[in-house]
């Protein structure tokens, strides 16, 4: 069938009824929706401000929990002036040691709770100004030590082995024929070898050389307990002599005022000739210009360095036009686990100095007495 049905309704409403309230009074007030069940899903107002100063190798999740972060993105340290407006406003600040933390930024910075910093060392902060403040300084000890002393191993065999100059020898298309005087160098095995500083990553570096039958000697502040120098199997001797019996000379000292241009002139003249020094410490504990000067005037055979005085080293600098110098930028605990530790230990100290915690490693605990 092609019948078409419309079908009309019609609905009538009853009127609304009446107001309960006259027109004249206002409406009653309304219960107001209780927030808890919907807490979980607000923003979380962060109580602390911190600043990073380059990108990190590890999770900041556990800085985020507490902490509004601002990290520095560019390759390069921020500059002073950059430094300086950034820690007016803030309550923590993880640094580097390319940083310069000295008392007119640690002044600047009044609401600093704690400076961080991701290295062992802590040379480039006025640690007399934080104390004077009771502002708590982290610092990351004990996670490099094995990753400082294999590059100061690698060091040391290239620069015996001649590896740098070799690998330029065959790019360059030299390799001609094989000769039997062609980039010679020393022994490494049964070779004295010279530690300045045998703290942790001094005694590591002992402990490496001993697979290679080594004669180990080394100097200090003072010498070390009996029990371990006789584990290591190292001498304690005065520099002097250090230098004069030693093949190889690896420095491991920290950077202080007695030890800036702790190798100069004297101590260059003192070395044999057939020398070769490491250093993986600190670039000022080594006069650069008395270096060029023993290198090229053969006091010493060589050298490598991972840390420079300045440093980076400038381009025009007279070192790299040396074949028998090695340079490194500052790779010492440059492996992936060592760098990863670093971070997170800097990370710890941070958030402990947030919270009013004890740093788990500080370099100035006075400030708690």
């Amino acid at each position: 069938m092609n019948s078409k049905f419309e079908l009309t309704l019609s609905i009538s409403c009853p009127p609304a009824p009446p107001s309960p309230l006259p027109p004249h009074l206002p409406c009653p007030p309304i219960s107001p929706t209780p927030l808890s069940p919907y807490l979980p899903y607000l923003p979380k107002m962060s109580p602390f401000k911190v600043f990073v100063t380059r990108h990190l190798p590890a999770d900041l999740d556990p800085l985020h929990q507490i902490a509004t972060v601002e990290i520095w993105p560019e390759r390069q340290p921020p500059p002073y002036g950059s430094l300086l407006e950034k820690v007016k406003g803030i309550d923590g600040l993880l640094c580097l040691l390319t940083d310069r933390i000295d008392h007119h930024l640690i002044e600047v910075g009044v609401q600093l709770k704690v400076v961080s910093q991701m290295a062992v060392g802590y040379d480039n902060i006025d640690i007399p100004a934080a104390t004077a403040r009771r502002l708590p300084v982290g610092h990351t000890p004990g996670v490099l030590t094995n990753a400082t002393a294999d590059l100061t191993w690698a060091l040391l065999m290239a620069a015996a082995r001649r590896v740098v100059e070799a690998d330029q020898y065959t790019r360059s298309g030299q390799w001609t024929t094989w000769r039997p005087d062609l980039l010679l160098g020393p022994d490494v095995t049964a070779a004295t070898l010279g530690i300045v500083g045998l703290g942790r990553i001094g005694q590591a570096v002992a402990r490496r050389a001993r697979g290679f039958d080594m004669k180990i000697l080394y100097t200090s502040r003072h010498p070390c307990h009996p029990e371990l120098e006789a584990s290591l199997g190292a001498e304690f001797v005065g520099l002097d002599r250090l230098l004069q019996t030693s093949d190889f000379v690896t420095i491991h000292t920290p950077l202080s005022k007695e030890t800036d241009h702790l190798f100069s002139t004297p101590q260059f003249e003192q070395m044999k000739s057939t020398a070769i020094l490491i250093n993986t410490a600190r670039g000022p504990i080594v006069d650069p210009d008395a270096l060029y000067n023993a290198l090229t005037k053969g006091q010493i055979a060589g050298a490598a360095l991972d840390v420079t005085d300045p440093e980076p080293i400038p381009m025009d600098s007279s070192l790299l036009t040396l074949s028998n110098l090695i340079v490194t930028p500052h790779i010492g605990s440059a492996s992936r686990q060592a760098r990863g530790r670093m971070a997170r230990m800097a990370i710890a100290n941070l958030v402990a100095g947030l919270k009013g915690d004890r740093l788990p490693n500080c370099v100035n605990p006075e400030v708690y007495q």
